[in-house]
C-alpha cells in the first residue's frame, strides 16, 4: 500500500471518527491512529482546508454535528468563499449612503472591503459588525438595541419597529441558512427572522450573501420571498439549475 492511499485511508477514518463522537482532540486522534500529534494536525488543517471538517483549539470538529455552531466556528467555514462574497458586496457601496447589515458571518465578510467608501453607516443588530467598524473611521454603526444572543453575538427581541422610518436604507446585506423557490431565503434563529423581516421592508436594496451550502435548503422560516429580493451574491460551486430559476424570477445572480 502506497503513502498516498494510506493517507487517503486515515484521513477519511479521522472524519468517521469526528463523525460519530462529535469533537476529538489532537491527543486523542494521535493516539487513535498510532502516528504523532504533527501528523494529525497537519491532517486536521488539510481536511479543513476542503471544508470537510472545522478546525477547533486542539482539535477537529465535525461539520454535521451541531444544528446552529457558535459565530467563531463558522465563521472559520468557507472562509475563502466568504471573502470573495464580501469583495463583491463591498463593490455595490457607495460613499454617502446607509446599508444594513445583519449578523451572519458572511454579511460580516463585506467591512473589509469597504476602504474605498466615505460617509457610510451601517445599521446592525450585530455586535462583531459594531467591533469592526470600530477601527474603520470612515464608517459610522447604528446598532438596534435588545436582549444579548451569544451563538450569534448579536441583539434580539427589544426592537423599535419604528426606527427605520428614521432611515434611508441604501441596501441590506443578508446571510442565510437557506435559500429555495417556494421560501425564499430562510434562517433558524426566530428572533433574528423578525430582524432580518423588518430590515428587508425598509431597504431599497436587498442582497443576499450567503455560500453555496444554502442552495436548496430551508430553514425554520422565512425573511425574505424571492419577490423581496434583488441580487444574491454566492460562489461558483451554486447548484446551475436553481441559479436559472432564480434568475428567471427576476434576482440578479452574481457568483464568486
Amino acid at each position: 500500500m502506497g503513502k498516498t492511499h494510506r493517507l487517503a485511508i486515515r484521513r477519511q477514518a479521522i472524519l468517521n471518527a469526528l463523525e460519530d463522537a462529535g469533537q476529538l482532540s489532537v491527543k486523542e486522534l494521535s493516539e487513535r491512529f498510532d502516528v504523532s500529534e504533527v501528523t494529525i494536525r497537519a491532517d486536521l488543517q488539510a481536511l479543513s482546508e476542503q471544508n470537510l471538517l472545522l478546525r477547533t483549539r486542539g482539535g477537529g470538529l465535525s461539520i454535521g454535528n451541531l444544528p446552529e455552531l457558535s459565530f467563531d466556528v463558522r465563521q472559520q467555514q468557507y472562509g475563502a468563499e466568504k471573502s470573495r462574497i464580501g469583495k463583491a458586496a463591498a463593490g455595490m457601496v457607495e460613499s454617502g449612503t446607509t446599508i444594513a447589515v445583519d449578523a451572519s458571518t458572511t454579511a460580516l465578510a463585506l467591512l473589509p472591503h469597504l476602504d474605498h467608501v466615505s460617509d457610510l453607516l451601517v445599521i446592525t443588530n450585530s455586535l462583531k459588525v459594531a467591533m469592526t467598524v470600530l477601527r474603520m473611521p470612515n464608517i459610522q454603526v447604528f446598532v438596534m438595541g435588545g436582549n444579548l444572543r451569544r451563538d450569534s453575538i448579536s441583539l434580539v427581541g427589544q426592537m423599535n419597529h419604528g426606527f427605520t422610518r428614521d432611515f434611508q436604507i441604501g441596501a441590506g446585506f443578508f446571510g442565510a441558512r437557506g435559500l429555495n423557490i417556494e421560501h425564499g431565503l430562510t434562517d433558524i434563529h426566530l428572533e433574528e427572522i423578525r430582524i432580518k423581516r423588518r430590515l428587508v421592508q425598509s431597504c431599497q436594496r436587498v442582497v443576499g450573501v450567503f455560500d453555496a451550502r444554502k442552495w436548496g435548503q430551508v430553514a425554520t422560516a422565512t425573511f425574505a420571498h424571492l419577490e423581496q429580493i434583488d441580487t444574491i451574491i454566492s460562489d461558483k460551486a451554486a447548484p446551475e439549475s436553481l441559479v436559472a430559476q432564480v434568475c428567471e424570477l427576476g434576482v440578479e445572480v452574481i457568483l464568486v
